[in-house]
């Protein structure tokens, strides 16, 4: 589903992304030198699809511009991406587009340059150079068509590294965008709800039946008493080999030595922080003091509401008189020092409304307009208001931020909520009061609309170091996991694990080829592709994974294929222990039974079942919740009527049913039954919809090298 939602979606979302890396800058200028210069030597390919190659060098520069996004999306966060898996994305956007666009090619649907021109020509929200605001035509809000010609024309001049990026960010999302809307047009057109198929279901809605049955549950005999062998196991995976089909894998098992700091580090670290307690206290400027001392929480010269601040001693520390130090005390794996500075009442809350004019993009932080020209745009669209201009009227036509719908209204919102400098703005100047305030997206027109309540705010400075494992805790944490390294194979790895009393942990799912993370180690390549590269039996070396070191022995090496016993044992003893019950308790029944005798050989009652005209084809469930497909399409087999069906082996049970009748519900009203066509209709869509690429995708030849690369 992820891969249809990026081939539906992507086009937009990439568009957009592309002006966060300055595409149009790009275009109308030469490109800087940047991209990696690929040789021959990345000639191999990472895959193929149906025996198409995907070209190392192709999947490096898609993965490269993936994670240059990924970086700018991740900067708010503080987060770094994730290289394995932002690679491991990149690969199935590939597969799908290729997958995707054979088809596509099949159906003669295509994508031509004369519709990218109507696309960049037009003021549809989609198109990439609505973004600029180089591009728009202040007199109009919308594109400036000279502008658009000289784009478009550059376009086409375009050559070398620099044809490479704008087909990458502009053309191939557009591409996809165009060619799949189509796609999807043609598959919701051809999605036919025939009139049989309604017919049908109409009439497994409204025939009902009432039936006498028999229910003899599995419990009745002992699992303890019933025993499934490997050959039992076989037969069954035989007959099912669809369900049991094994990709290559290992299973391994693998102990963990924390390099995490322990209490003698904590100690060191808290009378290090202890120390600078005083110094903390008399120095004047508290600011250079905590640069000075490399604390792990920078200092925030801005008063903030007790709520806003997140420290676990906040009650604590807000009743500390001014220039007071508490602490040291651990917050959130530091010892920190709080110094109060000061204390202010403001507004609870405010009411403002703004116009932007932006000088970066807020979701990637990469510029898109000159600063002068922003700043000389917004103090001309001050001074028109100061002059009687209608300040919702010039916001609709030239901020950037969505409240401009608003006429720039931003509605309430409280102390702290807003980034600094337009918080301080509207919470420290009177009502009514209106000015370009300069923030990091850019120029803002505010105008404070009303304030209320009036609460303190504090300004508290903090000094924290993080308690870190010291180089004798990393050491002994290695030279403990070499300890074990040591060891020959999985016999004296366990042996080993046994007498020092480590913890071992037994992976319980197969690790695959390509797998970058195994359970909560996160980063895990490395081990991923020792485990490919040795043989069963084989101890790793320690491999340094986060905050631990992972020493591993490989349990088992499975092959492509089906199953066997032990590997589909799980899954299919219970099911082939049910069988052997349903012959046991069939044999104890005899020939021919009855309602009666069945109920009397297990001390069960005879049932009724759908009195109440409840039961019926399309019914999930029988009486009391017996979930049993096959029970109830016996209840509508007429050979049933009047007498005993033969024991009907279920899935929690043996059956044995009577039709008493069988009948039908009037028919719904007209205008009711082609409200249900059309919803079934949809439906049908939906479901195409949904399960159109994985159809392509199962018949498609997949081959992924990518593990002999990473």
């Amino acid at each position: 589903m992820q891969v249809i939602q990026t081939i539906r979606d992507k086009g937009a979302a990439i568009v957009i992304a592309v002006i966060a890396l300055s595409l149009i800058g790009f275009i109308l200028m030469d490109a800087n030198s940047g991209s990696r210069n690929f040789s021959n030597s990345l000639s191999s390919n990472v895959g193929k699809v149906n025996g198409e190659a995907i070209e190392r060098a192709d999947f490096e520069k898609k993965y490269n511009a993936a994670y240059q996004m990924a970086q700018q999306q991740a900067q708010q966060s503080g987060r770094t991406p994730d290289q394995a898996q932002v690679r491991e994305q990149v690969w199935n956007q590939m597969v799908a587009e290729k997958v995707f666009y054979a088809e596509a090619k099949k159906l003669g649907i295509d994508f031509t340059s004369k519709e990218l021109s109507a696309i960049l020509a037009s003021n549809d929200q989609n198109n990439p150079f609505l973004q600029d605001q180089n591009m728009i035509d202040p007199a109009t809000g919308k594109l400036d068509a000279s502008k658009v010609t000289q784009a478009l024309a550059d376009l086409k001049k375009a050559k070398g590294e620099r044809r490479e990026m704008i087909d990458a960010q502009l053309l191939e999302p557009q591409k996809l965008t165009s060619i799949s809307s189509k796609y999807f047009a043609l598959l919701n057109a051809s999605a036919y709800y025939p009139t049989w198929m309604h017919e049908k279901d109409k009439a497994d809605s409204k025939n009902f039946a009432n039936v006498s049955f028999v229910a003899i549950s599995y419990n009745v005999i002992s699992d303890s008493t019933i025993k499934v062998s490997d050959a039992e196991i076989e037969t069954y995976v035989s007959k099912h080999k669809n369900q049991f089909k094994q990709e290559e894998g290992r299973m391994i098992s693998y102990v963990a030595f924390s390099q995490l700091p322990n209490s003698d580090d904590s100690a060191k670290t808290k009378e290090l922080v202890n120390g600078l307690k005083a110094g903390l206290e008399t120095e004047t400027n508290t600011e250079a003091f905590i640069a000075r001392n490399a604390s792990t929480i920078p200092y925030d010269s801005s008063y903030k509401p007790k709520a806003r601040i997140t420290t676990v001693a906040i009650d604590t520390i807000t009743k500390q008189a001014i220039g007071t130090v508490y602490g040291p005390y651990v917050d959130n794996g530091n010892y920190v020092l709080a110094k109060m500075l000061g204390v202010k009442n403001f507004p609870d809350s405010a009411k403002a409304r703004h116009i932007l004019i932006p000088t970066v993009d807020p979701q990637t932080g990469q510029p898109i307009a000159e600063d002068s020209v922003a700043k000389k745009q917004a103090d001309s669209i001050f001074n028109a208001i100061k002059a009687g201009a209608d300040f919702g009227a010039l916001a609709a036509r030239f901020s950037s931020d969505g409240s401009k719908d608003k006429g720039g209204d931003l509605g309430t919102f409280g102390y702290g909520a807003m980034v600094p400098e337009f918080n301080d703005f509207c919470f420290t100047k009177p009502v009514g009061s209106k000015d370009v305030v300069r923030t990091q997206f850019g120029y803002h027109i505010i105008e404070v609309m009303s304030q209320k309540g009036n609460s303190p705010a504090y300004k508290i400075a903090f000094l924290a170091k993080e308690i870190l494992p010291s180089e004798t805790t990393i050491s002994n944490a290695n030279l403990n996991a070499t300890k074990l390294s040591g060891q020959k194979n999985s016999k004296e790895f366990e042996a080993y694990v046994a007498k020092n009393g480590l913890q071992k942990i037994t992976w319980p799912t197969i690790i695959k080829e390509n797998d970058f993370q195994i359970g909560q180690l996160q980063d895990a390549r490395q081990l991923v592709r020792w485990v490919f590269e040795s043989k069963q039996g084989n101890v790793s070396e320690p491999f340094n994974i986060g905050d631990q070191f992972i020493v591993a022995t490989i349990d088992k090496v499975q092959s492509e294929g089906t199953q066997d016993a032990k590997t589909a044992r799980p899954m299919v003893e219970a099911a082939v222990r049910n069988q052997k019950k349903a012959a046991a308790i069939v044999a104890k029944l005899g020939a021919n039974p009855t309602l009666e005798s069945a109920a009397a050989a297990y001390s069960k009652q005879v049932e009724i079942a759908g009195a109440d005209s409840t039961l019926t084809f399309n019914s999930q469930v029988l009486a009391n919740a017996w979930a049993e497909p096959k029970v109830i399409g016996a209840c509508f087999n007429k050979e049933n009527q009047s007498k005993v069906s033969a024991p009907i082996e279920g899935g929690s049970g043996v059956f044995l049913v009577k039709v008493n009748s069988i009948g039908s519900k009037p028919a719904d009203a007209q205008e009711v039954e082609a409200m249900q066509k059309t919803q079934q209709t949809s439906n049908l869509r939906n479901q195409a919809g949904a399960a159109w690429f994985e159809g392509l995708k199962n018949q498609a030849t997949i081959k992924d090298s990518r593990s002999k690369f990473y």
